[in-house]
């Protein structure tokens, strides 16, 4: 691989790095110290909806534009590096509605539920999967070819 594609993947990785790790001072989200005590028992913060739609989807286009500098550095890809854009979204677009239900509900639906769904909103989880099914792609494609 150049030069070029490790110096994608790794601007890509530390972006998502520094997402996570500037989370308290990039977002607003009132729920990062709800679920960090890990205690269901504790008060159901305030919060202002839209700053909170906001800040979710500030969150995801950061992560979104990191996932695919490592998708495009690793595969080299542009129609793979879209397609794979395109399952992000998809991921968020069903989980984002569902987690907020939970919100609107208080976590009635489940601590748990809750906080799982919130993990696909805010974390990038689906690069886990797309890298490997590319991988897995290429693999196939290079022996079908040579």
């Amino acid at each position: 691989m150049k030069i070029l594609n490790w110096l994608l993947v790794i601007a890509g990785i530390c972006g998502l790095i520094g997402v996570r790790a500037l989370e308290d001072t990039l977002f607003y989200d009132p729920f990062l110290g709800y679920f960090h005590e890990a205690n269901k028992h504790i008060e159901f913060p305030a919060f202002e909806w839209g700053k909170l739609i906001g800040g979710h989807l500030f969150r995801f286009i950061l992560n979104l534009l990191f996932s695919c500098l490592i998708i495009y550095g690793l595969f080299k890809n542009k129609q793979w590096t879209l397609q794979g854009a395109v399952m992000i979204v998809v991921v968020f677009a069903i989980t984002l509605p569902i987690y907020l239900y939970c919100i609107h509900d208080k976590f009635e639906i489940g601590y748990l539920f809750s906080f799982y769904m919130r993990r696909f909103v805010i974390q990038p989880l689906i690069i886990l999967l797309i890298v490997p099914m590319f991988y897995y792609r290429k693999q196939m494609m290079d022996k079908e070819g040579g």
